[in-house]
Parts: structure tokens; sequence; C-alpha cells
């Protein structure tokens, strides 16, 4: 009894959407915790004036704090999936553009407001405005996921 090539195909659909679409719900901490980050490296900014190797030690510290931060939601979702890599659905790709969009208008705000309006003023908007954006992204997210889940269904 052969199979019908469309069951496989949906089938291999399915798993290939799987890490996009199954998955623990972030923890609430978590959006707080990078728009603190983003405020603090841009803050660290402001160390540039007093000493540049400060300034170095404390970006490569943040830095290395984000990339732990990375690691520990890899392991605890167990297959993280991250923009730029495999082939997540249609409706992802979307929303991973739109994040992406969305960090960009970030980062312009933010160093237009640091050269304007000084470091402090730009590491305070960088934390309003980056967290209701991963807020946003967040929603974004989960909704594109359900409609996944929905078309593969």
């Amino acid at each position: 009894m052969e199979s019908d090539p469309r069951d496989d195909l949906a089938i291999i659909e399915r798993a290939e959407a799987a890490p996009y679409v199954s998955y623990p719900a972030t923890p609430r901490w978590m959006y707080p915790a990078f728009a603190l980050w983003v405020g603090a490296y841009t803050a660290a900014y402001a160390l540039l004036e007093v000493h540049a190797l400060l300034f170095l030690a404390v970006v490569v510290g943040l830095l290395g704090a984000i990339i732990l931060a990375l690691r520990w939601m890899h392991r605890w979702h167990g297959a993280l999936p991250l923009p730029g890599r495999g082939t997540p659905p249609a409706e992802i790709t979307r929303v991973y553009r739109q994040y992406f969009a969305g960090i960009a208008v970030l980062v312009v705000a933010v160093v237009v407001l640091g050269l304007t309006a000084g470091i402090a003023v730009a590491s305070v908007a960088g934390v309003l405005l980056s967290y209701p954006g991963l807020l946003a992204f967040d929603r974004a997210y989960h909704r594109a996921a359900a409609a996944v889940r929905e078309r593969l269904a």
C-alpha cells in the first residue's frame, strides 16, 4: 500500500514548522530585562568620553550577557528558531522582517537622540521603545504561529 505524496509532503511541512510554532511561552521577565539591557548598552556610550578601555569592558560584558541569555533560551526552548537560520514558514518570515525593520527604527531613533539630546535621553528612549516593541513582536509571532498551525492542521 503506497502513501499519497501529498500526505508525505504535509508531514514534512509540519515537521519543518514545528520548532517555529511549538514552544514554551517566553518568560515575562525577559521583556523588561532585554529593554534594560538596551538602555544599559546605550548608556555605555557615555563611557567613551571617560575611558575607552572601560567602555570596551562594559560593552563586552553586555554582549557576553546577551549571548548567555540567548544560549539559555536555546537550551530552555530545545529547538529555538533564530532569524536567519533554517526555513521558517512564510507567516513567521513576515514577522521576522517586521522585527528587523523595528530594530532598525529603534537604532536610528536612539542614535539620533544620542547625538541631539544626549546619551541619557537616548538610553531612556531605548528602554521605553524596545519594551513595547518586544511585546508587539511577541504578539505578532504568536498570531503567525497560530496561523501556521491552523494552515497545517
